[in-house]
């Protein structure tokens, strides 16, 4: 696909620096983030009048903080997803004053990466469940023997869960081999439906390089399996993209580990970069639990992965990060019911209740989705 040679993307950076700097600074990403060498130096007409970067703005947000606005050409990113993020942040994310916070993309970009394939109503409709969040919970420790993972695959399907994930250090480790794990946490889950009727879903853990990584979701879909997950940060986001186009069946779930590590802002990456991807769910740590992360900066991300975007199907939020059962309530006001809530550890506490206590968590989560529900009619 060739990109309009008229279309900039605009991006949001936050820049640390000195009032009588800051315009030079400006123009310094704007060049950098284009042709990267001296304008007197290029001599083609189109190049400086197309491709050059341009400054769309400089405000003071106070206490030596810059917002910094350019304006880059579409058909510099090829339309692929390594250059994208090459174009946008690229060189600038090696100067420590700078943060990637925010980008308008152009209908061309959001055509070309399509977003996600099943988005929420996709997920939804795999575990029969329109009217309540979501619910997820995770399979740990990494270390445990594949029958105790099945075990606990096994018992979270009892108690009725919508979800169940590998933790994201669950890889292909010699205890736990990626080909002998998931076809055993498979058939545990399959089992254990019978009992319930819930059609609860297991999302294996993506690790490897990209032969491996197909050659693994070959292997889950081979054992039934719809959903899957990948940490963006570490296949990288053209692999992600790559396999996303490839499984337009597969539900994708991408996880937050070394998310933090790119000065870029976090409702950005996830909300915006991930679900272009194609992200159909985005982890991330919620504000409250382990990871320091602020409730406005949560709401954000939330928000951004749902919002009307250019025909783009919405991810689903999934805040997570140390969320125990009492945090339910709050969660759910503050994201309503278009949200999967993924308790773990928070769980595995339970021991020989887990059953018992994942029943009530489901139960839990309906009863307070009702609630919303009642009141959102009477509003």
């Amino acid at each position: 696909m060739t990109a309009p040679t008229s279309e900039r993307i605009v991006i949001t950076y936050h820049v640390t620096g000195e009032a009588s700097a800051i315009d030079a600074r400006a123009q310094g990403i704007a060049v950098e983030q284009s042709v990267e060498m001296p304008l007197e130096a290029v001599t083609d007409a189109r190049v400086t009048r197309d491709i050059v970067g341009q400054v769309r703005g400089v405000r003071d947000l106070g206490e030596g903080l810059f917002e910094v606005k350019v304006g880059l050409a579409v058909e510099t990113t090829g339309l692929e997803a390594g250059q994208l993020v090459n174009m946008i942040y690229g060189n600038t994310s090696i100067n420590p004053d700078t943060v990637l916070v925010d980008a308008v993309f152009p209908q061309a970009i959001l055509d070309a990466f399509g977003g996600p394939r099943q988005g929420i109503a996709g997920l939804r409709a795999r575990v029969g469940v329109t009217d309540r969040p979501l619910t997820c919970s995770a399979l740990k420790p990494q270390g445990l023997p594949i029958p105790g993972l099945a075990d606990l695959a096994a018992r979270f399907t009892r108690g009725g869960v919508d979800y169940i994930k590998d933790d994201h250090g669950i890889a292909d480790q010699a205890y736990s081999p990626f080909d002998a794990r998931v076809p055993a946490i498979a058939a545990a889950v399959r089992a254990a439906r019978t009992e319930t009727g819930h059609p609860t879903r297991y999302i294996p853990s993506l690790t490897g390089n990209l032969d491996e990584l197909r050659s693994r979701i070959r292997l889950a879909r081979d054992e039934g399996l719809d959903s899957v997950m990948i940490q963006p940060m570490i296949a990288g986001f053209p692999t992600v993209h790559t396999l996303v186009r490839e499984n337009p069946d597969m539900a994708f779930f991408s996880h937050p580990t070394m998310t933090g590590a790119q000065r870029i802002g976090a409702p950005f990456l996830h909300g915006t970069l991930f679900r272009l991807l194609g992200a159909d769910a985005v982890i991330y740590t919620n504000h409250g639990g382990r990871f320091p992360l602020p409730k406005d900066t949560c709401l954000d991300l939330g928000r951004r992965a749902t919002r009307a975007w250019g025909g783009l199907k919405p991810s689903m939020p999934v805040p997570a990060g140390g969320m125990t059962p009492d945090r339910v309530p709050e969660m759910i006001d503050c994201y309503g019911n278009d949200v999967m809530l993924l308790i773990g550890g928070g769980l595995l506490l339970a021991g020989e209740r887990l059953v018992e206590e994942t029943r009530a968590f489901q139960d839990h989560v309906a009863r307070l989705a009702g609630a919303v529900s009642a009141r959102a009619v009477a509003e």
